[in-house]
């Protein structure tokens, strides 16, 4: 009798390799966060630029030298391309035409953006006022910036050859509308408004040096 053998009992009593477990990898908190990061940084530089570019836009620049008091006309004006701008408040191309006509409040200096705070609309010398220029040096300043609209008093001093303890000052009011730096930043010119019927006596006073500059109230 013959016996027939099958290779199936062989083959299941064979061992079975136990399948490879493919062991998934871990991220470590500190490189997820730093991803995180990388992304996060990535949205804002691009919002950034996206904002940059929508901040670009017209607006007026003073093109020619205008003096305090003086009426802007459209001559005075150029129109320039600002991008970004961020603190910065530059009056629009578009508000031309608000701008014509006012007053400069401050002395306007060309290629310098221009903005409604340097304008008014009131006249800078009151009626029975006229304006004067006083040179000082810096030393002789009653403060490091003098603005429009502080008050001060302009005092006579003596003469070279006068008695001072015999000598008495004058006093006089007056209002600044400016005031700038000149030289060598070692001189200061202030615009001054002041009563018609002083401005012969301090003129005189200014022409032999003599007169100080007194703050009396800030602006």
């Amino acid at each position: 009798m013959s016996l027939a053998t099958s290779n199936a009992a062989a083959t299941a009593d064979a061992p079975i390799t136990p399948p490879k477990v493919v062991r998934q990898r871990r991220m470590r908190p500190g490189l997820l966060g730093l991803a995180v990061l990388l992304i996060a940084l990535g949205g804002l530089g691009s919002a950034f630029a996206v904002n940059a570019v929508r901040a670009t836009g017209s607006y007026l620049a003073v093109a020619r030298p205008v003096e305090v008091g003086r009426v802007v006309s459209a001559d005075d004006l150029v129109t320039v391309q600002v991008a970004g701008g961020a603190g910065l408040s530059p009056v629009p191309a578009g508000q031309q035409g608000d701008v014509v006509g006012k007053r400069a409040k401050v002395s306007l200096v060309p290629g310098t953006l221009l903005t409604m705070e340097q304008l008014t609309d009131k006249p800078l010398l009151a009626p029975g006022q006229q304006q004067l220029s006083v040179g000082l040096e810096l030393a002789q300043a009653p403060a490091r910036r003098l603005h429009p609209g502080d008050k001060v008093s302009l005092v006579s001093t003596p003469a070279g050859n006068d008695d001072r303890s015999t000598t008495t000052a004058t006093r006089f009011e007056a209002t600044v509308i400016d005031a700038s730096i000149v030289g060598n930043d070692d001189e200061m010119v202030v615009y001054l408004a002041l009563a018609v019927r002083d401005v012969p006596a301090v003129a005189a006073l200014v022409a032999q040096d003599r007169i100080a500059v007194v703050l009396t109230e800030a602006a």
